[in-house]
């Protein structure tokens, strides 16, 4: 093989960006961040380091770029599925059907959001602390509206969905056992239903 055609096939920007992406995402997940090198990550891509370092400085350049790729698929699905219905219930059973979405889908990158082994690092903790924050206070808004409860309990209740919902949805991708995707859904969506919908939509504020 010559030089010539050992050489990574050239790719406008962004197809080699979207490229580069893919493979660091695949190793990431697979391997987290500080067991991954870029030297392996350039090799999952077919190309070589330099090429990889002329896209992403530094492996938490191309951590963070990752990470705000997937938080983004994250918030898009679960503020679609809190504007897809008028129907409180129905809310619920979507926004679970995004959680579980999410982290059932391989290439969604939930591992970097969810299960980071670089949470002591400002940048990546920022920005899940305020991913997390903006599906709660989503969620808290309608909460409110609906309730005539404050803002700061619809918040803290608005919280407290969340949390269920992304605790569950992580246990279950690590172990689902038998409980299909929708079933887990179902279950969940219920237990939280059960709990947001004993609260009359006339509630007086305390």
């Amino acid at each position: 093989m010559t030089a010539e055609t050992s050489r990574p096939a050239r790719l406008p920007k962004a197809e080699r960006r979207a490229q580069l992406l893919e493979a660091a995402l695949e190793v990431f997940s697979a391997d987290g961040y500080h067991a991954a090198g870029m030297d392996q990550i350039a090799e999952r891509a077919g190309v070589t380091k330099p090429v990889l370092y002329q896209h992403f400085p530094s492996k938490l350049d191309l951590y963070l770029a990752l990470l705000d790729s997937a938080i983004a698929e994250l918030l898009t699905a679960t503020n679609a599925a809190i504007a897809s219905t008028t129907d409180n219930k129905e809310r619920v059973r979507a926004t679970l059907d995004a959680y579980f979405g999410f982290v059932d889908a391989r290439k969604s990158g939930f591992r970097l959001v969810f299960e980071s082994d670089l949470m002591n690092e400002p940048a990546v903790r920022e920005r899940v602390e305020k991913a997390e924050a903006a599906i709660a206070e989503s969620i808290a808004q309608v909460i409110a509206a609906d309730t005539g409860l404050r803002e700061d309990q619809a918040l803290l209740l608005g919280s407290g969905l969340q949390g269920t919902m992304e605790i569950s949805a992580r246990r279950w991708v690590r172990d689902p056992g038998e409980i299909s995707r929708d079933e887990a859904a179902e279950l969940v969506a219920t237990l939280c239903w059960r709990g947001i919908g004993g609260f009359p939509l006339t509630h007086p504020p305390a």
